[in-house]
């Protein structure tokens, strides 16, 4: 299914494109803004197919030979550019697919769609390459760009789009989504949902990972018994999370949330809101050992070696930092 009701969230560039399609008024470009995995490609794809749909509705119809062609990725007038490198779009790939492209006129349809993924990783070159065709467009044409980093594109390609922000998703969208579409069940779905922090990709791809049950399981081990653990022990468990495959702010993600239950809980003695309620006793333990600053200063650590991890700090070094500062205050 590819219609805008099958976009979950997203309300206010829903309403823009819908608009955007009943009115005629279609800008030639457009910047979908939002972190990886928000869904910016869903979006673009249902843009797409109802731009090109022989019906002319706000609704692709799904019926008609051209949104058959779109579904199944084989419309002619629907381009997606793509690069063989891949941390960067070159200024070859732009006039190769658009530039030397957007002058023959569509094949079928009344619109030719430029697709770019990832487009914060074109060079300033294939930037400036792009801004000749933003500059002056054939009336048929329409270029989305789809970014995690709207700052990474020159202002003169922002002055001549239209930037729509995705925002988080409200949780109880996310939740629901998960366990009526993709039968997970309640408190896995919540562990993934306080995960996502709004983010349906992500909380899809936490849902159907064997690795992030794994990991879960490897984090709570360590942080259960690490005041007894001696420090050549926490090292070894943290060189054990690296063999999966989540990213490693997923597990300090894990982390952060054990300590904010066990705030909670602390605060509160309230069940019905932990994460991790199934672990009661544990957390029980947690929040009676530790104090409220001794938990805060947790959270504090957690944050600070994350942004030490995204500025290449040594991995080893900041990570034993962080779980001497856990043992100190535990």
């Amino acid at each position: 299914m590819a219609q805008f009701k099958d976009i979950i969230g997203q309300e206010q560039i829903k309403e823009h494109l819908r608009n955007a399609l009943s009115t005629g008024k279609v800008s030639h470009a457009y910047i979908i803004n939002g972190e990886k995995s928000s869904g910016k490609e869903f979006i673009a794809k249902v843009f797409a197919i109802a731009l090109q749909c022989e019906k002319g509705g706000e609704e692709p119809c799904q019926e008609c030979r051209s949104c058959k062609q779109a579904l199944s990725y084989n419309h002619p007038d629907i381009i997606r550019v793509t690069h063989e490198k891949p941390n960067t779009i070159s200024v070859d790939d732009i006039r190769a697919q658009v530039n030397n492209d957007v002058g023959i006129k569509p094949y079928s349809s009344p619109h030719k769609v430029y697709i770019i993924n990832e487009a914060e990783k074109m060079t300033p070159q294939a930037q400036n390459a792009i801004l000749k065709t933003l500059e002056e467009p054939p009336a048929y044409a329409v270029i989305v760009l789809l970014t995690s980093n709207v700052n990474s594109l020159l202002p003169t390609i922002l002055s001549r789009c239209v930037v729509l922000n995705m925002k988080p998703v409200a949780d109880e969208l996310v939740k629901k989504y998960l366990m009526e579409q993709l039968q997970v069940p309640d408190y896995k779905a919540e562990v993934c949902v306080a995960f996502a922090r709004g983010n349906i990709g992500k909380a899809k791809a936490l849902a159907s990972s064997e690795d992030f049950e794994n990991v879960k399981a490897e984090a709570l081990s360590l942080l259960k018994y690490i005041q007894d653990m001696e420090l050549n022990e926490i090292i070894a468990a943290i060189k054990k999370i690296t063999e999966y495959k989540l990213e490693i702010n997923d597990y300090l993600d894990i982390c952060a949330i054990w300590y904010r239950d066990a705030l909670l809980f602390k605060a509160t003695h309230d069940v019905n809101h932990l994460v991790f309620r199934e672990e009661l006793q544990a957390l029980r333990r947690t929040a009676q050992h530790s104090s409220y600053e001794g938990i805060e200063t947790i959270l504090k650590a957690l944050e600070t070696a994350k942004r030490r991890l995204d500025a290449n700090v040594n991995f080893e070094l900041t990570m034993e930092l962080l779980m001497l500062a856990i043992q100190e205050n535990s």
